[in-house]
């Protein structure tokens, strides 16, 4: 039977559950997989009312919550056909976090298993990157208001269809994850599934090696206040940018990036999607939820004297933050 880690067993057991459901083989596999261990988990899905199918998982969902005795959300939309799995993706991770701040849910799990690791890994792999993007998604990250986590990215597709097929469990396969106009349905049909049907257990094993990797080179990040946080100004600079958006909602795309790095180049401010201000100063990078505010003079003369950017000033204000609270920080 496919494992789900330790670790990641006592950070579900101890906090608040929503499963990313959708009925296929991954959340469908995953879902009895942490009913099995104990674990206490509602469920959310999305209808994106483009295939007729999706009614059928819908209903079938909503059985099995009466069944488990799950809470279960739905969301349905339509979308424009114009870059639509952008959009798809957009519209449910909206909808998952506005319902983990309603109801108080401090763990949103995804179905991701190894095969969409490895899918992504040589889609960056084609296209020219570091460790960092090579490895994107990880089991666990922290976001502002809740973490994800992904329990299933050590296990093979093959493992978790055969799992269902061993317990006569009812999923559903979406016909659109094999067509060939989609990117990333092209990688897996001629490249990933080849692949790990012969070196699953390898390529596993190698991901876990990298990750250890890509700790190593982590950047420093320092979470000082509510939402506000304070990036070591190094190498890994844009890195820690980047994980430090995500965390407050933000995926940037590499023109972001790129504008990013220009601005810092000349100890310029930014504002990354209308949303998060971005501060430098020579030893620290300062991030926080974009606001405007007015301050009183007092408190821009203490900022002008530690020297924090004007960028998050007024959240800062906004928040009655104390700044004597910066002092030895940035004497370090």
């Amino acid at each position: 039977m496919p494992d789900i880690s330790l670790a990641e067993l006592e950070t579900l057991k101890s906090g608040k559950n929503l499963l990313a459901f959708s009925h296929g083989v991954d959340s469908t596999a995953l879902f009895y997989l942490l009913e099995d261990a104990g674990v206490k988990f509602d469920i959310a899905i999305v209808d994106y009312n483009v295939r007729a199918q999706s009614k059928q998982e819908i209903a079938s969902a909503k059985e099995l919550a009466v069944k488990f005795a799950k809470q279960i959300f739905e969301l349905s939309v339509k979308l424009e056909c114009a870059n639509f799995e952008c959009r798809a993706r957009e519209a449910r991770y909206e909808f998952f976090e506005r319902i983990c701040k309603e109801f108080g849910y401090t763990n949103l799990i995804l179905a991701h298993q190894l095969d969409d690791k490895f899918e992504w890994f040589l889609m960056q792999l084609s296209k020219g990157a570091g460790l960092n993007e090579l490895l994107g998604m990880s089991s666990f990250e922290k976001r502002a208001n809740f973490n994800l986590i992904r329990p299933l990215l050590a296990v093979s597709k093959k493992q978790l269809l055969g799992f269902l097929q061993e317990r006569k469990l009812r999923y559903f396969v979406d016909e659109t994850n094999l067509q060939s106009d989609f990117t990333r349905n092209k990688f897996r049909a001629k490249f990933s599934e080849p692949f790990l049907h012969n070196f699953a257990r390898g390529v596993a094993k190698s991901f876990e090696f990298l990750q250890k990797d890509k700790e190593i080179l982590e950047p420093e990040i320092l979470y000082v206040f509510e939402n506000f946080y304070l990036v070591k100004n190094d190498i890994n600079v844009i890195r820690g940018i980047d994980r430090v958006c995500k965390i407050l909602g933000v995926v940037m795309s590499e023109a972001q990036r790129k504008e990013c790095s220009r601005c810092l180049k000349f100890g310029a401010d930014l504002v990354v999607s209308g949303k998060i201000s971005v501060g430098c100063t020579q030893n620290f990078i300062f991030i926080s939820p974009f606001i405007k505010a007015v301050m009183d003079k007092k408190f821009k003369e203490a900022c002008r004297v530690l020297r924090v950017p004007k960028a998050v000033r007024p959240y800062l204000f906004s928040r009655d933050f104390d700044l004597n609270k910066l002092k030895d920080i940035l004497a370090c």
